[in-house]
């Protein structure tokens, strides 16, 4: 099938393009080439398409609004504690998001800027690059990322791959907020993670170094849950859940289920976490649309937050020697 390109808007004096994605089941995805965000993802159901995915219309709301609406977010993903890290005997300050702390590469990290796109009709594919100079938001090395979106029947696949000239922290993360019914909220979806343990996190919300059992706590999503207490009170979630490591790429990490059962997303990837995130502090106005608190759900495959500052947690350094490689399937039917 083709892949349709129109431009969308302009950001910094560049063309944003918009890409097309369609496949033989009726799937409809739009990616934009600022952020390399999904825009929007059309699921048939019965009477029609679902959009299943947050955002806007018009390209200006995004850099004005959107909390990561459907982007990478990197180069470095989640938080890092003091924006500061120590790398082969160098101390380094990054760029601050959220207080003292740095969020998801700073507030011009790789999803908030024009990548180069370029259509793959033959594979039903668009295929991003983006070189990082060295000291961009105050990360070492230059890195060259690579992001490609492919779109087979329900299953949407995410390859991102970067390569650095020196030694370089490297966490990249899709940050799709869904949502698979038709309501405001989407605490009454079922959620099925198979993850026996989570990062312990202090204040604000960035790890203390501890690794714990789910067992007895909110984050115990094995047998499948809502995101409401036993009473029916409305839990938050922000946090990330630690994966099996003896898993098969083949086998969904999470699944969740609507509140009509009229739709099913499986998750697929080779990282080590997942951050569980049910919009806590959404806050997003554009277009006549407001979206608040748990609107929608991110399962944000990644790295361990801040692990740069934990070195017990998998290593999220690479370099001339150890390119970056991530690999998400998200399949909605």
């Amino acid at each position: 099938m083709s892949v349709a390109v129109e431009k969308f808007g302009e950001f910094e004096g560049k063309a944003v393009e918009q890409f097309k994605l369609r496949s033989d089941s009726g799937v409809e995805v739009d990616i934009i080439s600022w952020g390399v965000l999904v825009r929007d993802w059309r699921v048939p159901v019965a009477g029609g398409l679902r959009s299943v995915v947050l955002g806007f219309e018009q390209f200006d709301s995004y850099p004005k609004a959107s909390p990561y609406f459907g982007s990478l977010a990197g180069r470095v993903a989640n938080r890092i504690r003091n924006a500061t890290f120590t790398l082969d005997g160098k101390t380094y300050t990054v760029a601050k998001t959220i207080g003292e702390h740095a969020l998801h590469g700073g507030p011009a990290g790789i999803g908030r800027l024009v990548w180069e796109g370029e259509a793959d009709s033959a594979n039903n594919a668009v295929r991003f690059t983006h070189a990082s100079p060295d000291g961009a938001m105050g990360f070492p090395g230059n890195v060259m990322f690579t992001a490609t979106y492919t779109l087979t029947g329900n299953r949407l696949r995410l390859d991102i791959a970067a390569r650095a000239d020196r030694r370089t922290p490297i966490n990249v993360v899709q940050h799709q907020y869904f949502n698979l019914g038709t309501g405001n909220d989407v605490l009454d979806h079922t959620y099925r993670i198979n993850a026996s343990a989570y990062t312990e996190l202090g204040g604000p919300l960035i790890p203390t170094g501890a690794i714990l059992p789910v067992d007895g706590t909110i984050w115990d999503f094995r047998d499948g849950r809502t995101m409401r207490d036993a009473p029916g009170t409305p839990i938050d979630y922000d946090g990330n859940l630690v994966l099996p490591t003896d898993r098969k790429f083949e086998d969904p990490v999470a699944i969740v289920t609507g509140p009509d059962k009229a739709l099913t997303l499986k998750l697929y990837t080779d990282q080590p976490g997942l951050q569980v995130y049910n919009s806590v502090t959404t806050d997003a106005s554009a277009e006549g649309k407001h979206f608040g608190h748990h609107c929608g759900f991110c399962l944000e495959d990644q790295g361990l937050p801040d692990s740069v500052n934990h070195p017990h947690f998998p290593s999220i350094i690479y370099g001339p020697d150890r390119p970056y490689s991530h690999r998400v399937d998200i399949e909605i039917a």
